[in-house]
């Protein structure tokens, strides 16, 4: 049964506007040229440059200055006078049906799953064996591991390539796969990769043999490091466990990964998005706006809408004129957007200059104050969000170096006088802790808890071990050493 019914509602809707100068307070330096050079190419209402370019002209030339302008000057003609000219009438094939339509290729290198295909034809093996092992290859992962069950592995290849085998002859087909370069691939856990990388060495040398029984034997009291139980089960001394530990450490864990990507590392090329520079002792801000470009409203698209607004322009010219106020509109809110999102820019980060004073003076982690995203939004009465936003993925280029505005940006602990401290600063003196612990004897969480304590510091084991994380260290026993 339909019902009609009225109903009064209040919704918050950002306008367009609001939606743009949103987003380009998230972009940072480094992209906001290619977002201004979007927006340039996508409105021509939208000019590089400053007016005073177009308005300048060339005093020399007074006597060719009108045919020019007649050449250069556009007007809404343009737009209405255009043939619509459908697209496959612009373009011409002269190729026939019979025509050979060469490509142009270029070789990429090698993938891993390929390297490992290209070594099966040394093997000799028979098209059946060969047609199991290029789909067992399919199935390896990037890092060079086996995961899938060899019983999944048969019904796939029951059900997608009408190929019936057994898992005992899946198995011979990995031994085989196992024996191909690099070592260590087609392995189902990290025990087995290193046992097949260890196989290929020399066991008779006693380091090695040790490392092959450590792996064999006692592999999970290895990967916890208790070392002790290693050396009462397997009857060695410390000093024969360290060469053994040494010929391990040297074996790759991700046979895969080292040949397809060569593990080359990407560097993230930062480019400051603020300088703050000392001058005896006074700070001063500027803002990176070197790569961008002035902008400003075309004046032809101006004089067009002056120029048509007098007279009484017809249904079609009508059309055109709205979409003509649409660019100019759209170029003015853009400009205006940019003008905002500096204005935005230069006053949160003076407020975290203010802040953070003494620890741009001295570059001391003892100097930075707690401060949240509320601080600075309360300071310069904007929202979080958009401070938020300010934040991400944007530097500041300092003295001392470059540093994330993120950085500054930390939770406050209180002492046991009071005091309140920024969280960054427990962090360094727990980092402190265990860059200088003994490590044969590395501290647990409960012994740092005590040392913090011992300094002033009111702090739970909890936090400790959610600092140690934050800092990407280790816990204890994994941090212990021979």
């Amino acid at each position: 049964m339909l019902k009609q019914k009225l109903q009064q509602k209040l919704l918050q809707k950002l306008s367009p506007q609001q939606i743009q100068m949103i987003k380009l307070l998230e972009v940072p330096t480094m992209q906001l040229e290619q977002r201004i050079k979007k927006e340039i190419e996508e409105n021509p209402a939208l000019e590089e440059g400053s007016d005073k370019d177009d308005l300048l002209g060339n005093d020399n030339d007074d006597e060719n200055f009108d045919d020019d302008k007649e050449k250069d000057e556009f007007t809404l003609d343009d737009y209405l006078n255009e043939e619509d000219t459908p697209t496959y009438k612009l373009s011409e094939n002269n190729y026939s049906k019979n025509d050979e339509i060469k490509e142009i290729l270029f070789s990429a290198g090698l993938s891993f799953q390929e390297y490992l295909l290209s070594q099966l034809g040394v093997l000799f093996l028979t098209e059946q064996k060969t047609q199991l092992a290029e789909y067992v290859i399919g199935n390896i992962d990037e890092d060079g591991y086996l995961h899938r069950e060899l019983a999944a592995i048969v019904d796939d290849l029951a059900f997608s390539q009408n190929i019936f085998t057994t898992k005992e002859k899946l198995t011979e087909i990995v031994k085989i796969i196992q024996t191909l370069d690099p070592p260590g691939v087609a392995a189902k856990n990290l025990k087995e990769c290193l046992l097949l990388q260890i196989n290929r060495k020399d066991t008779l040398v006693n380091e090695i043999n040790n490392a092959k029984r450590i792996l064999k034997i006692t592999f999970e009291e290895f990967t916890k490091k208790h070392y002790d139980k290693i050396i009462s089960k397997l009857n060695i001394t410390e000093d024969e466990l360290k060469k053994a530990i040494a010929e391990i450490l040297k074996l790759n864990p991700k046979p895969g990964s080292s040949f397809s990507e060569q593990e080359i590392k990407s560097f993230q090329t930062i480019i400051p998005d603020f300088t703050v520079d000392n001058i005896d002792g006074h700070l001063t801000l500027t803002l990176n706006s070197q790569n961008m470009p002035e902008l400003h409203v075309s004046n032809g698209y101006k004089n067009m809408i002056v120029d048509y607004s007098k007279s009484k322009p017809s249904k079609q010219q009508k059309n055109a004129l709205v979409f003509v106020k649409q660019k100019l509109d759209s170029a003015k809110w853009f400009i205006d957007a940019i003008k905002q999102r500096q204005n935005t820019l230069l006053n949160t980060m003076n407020s975290i200059i203010e802040y953070q004073y003494d620890f741009f003076l001295t570059n001391d982690e003892y100097n930075l104050k707690p401060m949240i995203l509320k601080d600075i939004a309360e300071k310069i009465d904007l929202d979080i969000s958009t401070i938020s936003r300010v934040v991400n993925s944007k530097y500041v280029q300092t003295e001392f170096g470059i540093f994330s505005l993120k950085s500054f940006f930390s939770e406050s602990m209180t002492t046991t006088s009071g005091e309140e401290v920024s969280s960054r600063e427990i962090k360094q003196i727990l980092q402190e802790c265990v860059d200088n612990e003994d490590k044969k004897k590395p501290l647990t969480d409960e012994k740092l808890t005590a040392i913090l304590q011992k300094k002033g510091y009111k702090i739970a084991r909890r936090t400790v071990a959610k600092y140690r994380e934050q800092l990407n260290i280790r816990v204890g026993r994994l941090r212990k050493e021979l």
